[in-house]
């Protein structure tokens, strides 16, 4: 497998000058350089793609583009100031997966886990976290997943969702609606040429968690194999 790497000063210096110059003629004059940077750091997430494969069931790469759809946004700078793409596990057997955000001034970050869950499987969560979630609690609590993913993030209610108890002892687990872990880069560690092996590394250690919501939301609350 070809070595694997940090991304260019290049790249983070193009964003930073894209963000003071965000609109189209400033683009157009620079869209040469933008192509050279765009195929250099798509080859970096196709490495770090083939990485995955050697230790995950992963079976797609989506690299997002650059332009944004401003036609329902206040916001009309026509251009993203990072890049980004999701590895996607193979659905509907494994659940969860990656993301990978490339953005100068130390906004870069890697995330894993469950964007926006479907209200089948939301309630199916919500269900098993009210019934038990020791073996949640123990991989979010393991020091070597802490130390590299933190804590869960995600948007929540702000109380229990109906039909719940709001005083229940999980209902931190139980009021969320993503299941996100978040690991934040500085620029230093974005060019570092272990870069991507850090990553790969991460990858590897939010596994537990992806194994774990994968059985609970591929069997019923009684345990019996979803059909």
């Amino acid at each position: 497998m070809e070595v694997i790497s940090g991304f260019s000063e290049e790249l983070l210096e193009f964003l930073k000058q894209l963000k003071e110059n965000n609109h189209r003629d400033w683009f157009n004059e620079h869209k040469s350089e933008f192509t050279k940077i765009k195929d250099q750091t798509e080859t970096q997430f196709n490495l770090l793609f083939g990485a995955l494969k050697v230790h995950d069931d992963v079976e797609r790469l989506k690299i997002f583009r650059i332009y944004r759809d401003i036609r329902f946004s206040k916001n009309k700078t026509p251009y993203k100031i990072h890049f980004s793409g999701s590895f996607h596990r193979r659905k509907p057997e494994l659940r969860g997966g990656y993301y990978l955000h490339i953005e100068p001034n130390d906004n870069s970050f890697i995330a894993g886990g469950f964007w926006n869950p479907s209200k089948e499987d939301l309630l199916r969560l919500r269900r098993e976290f009210e019934l038990d979630a020791d073996e949640m609690y123990g991989i979010m609590e393991d020091e070597k997943f802490k130390s590299i993913w933190g804590n869960l993030s995600g948007d929540e209610l702000k109380t229990s969702p109906k039909g719940f108890d709001k005083d229940h002892n999980n209902i931190d687990l139980i009021r969320k609606k993503q299941y996100i872990f978040r690991r934040q880069f500085t620029d230093a560690q974005v060019l570092d040429p272990k870069f991507l092996e850090e990553v790969d590394t991460s990858y590897k250690i939010i596994r537990p968690y992806f194994d774990y919501m994968t059985d609970v939301l591929n069997t019923t609350i009684n345990g019996e194999a979803v059909r």
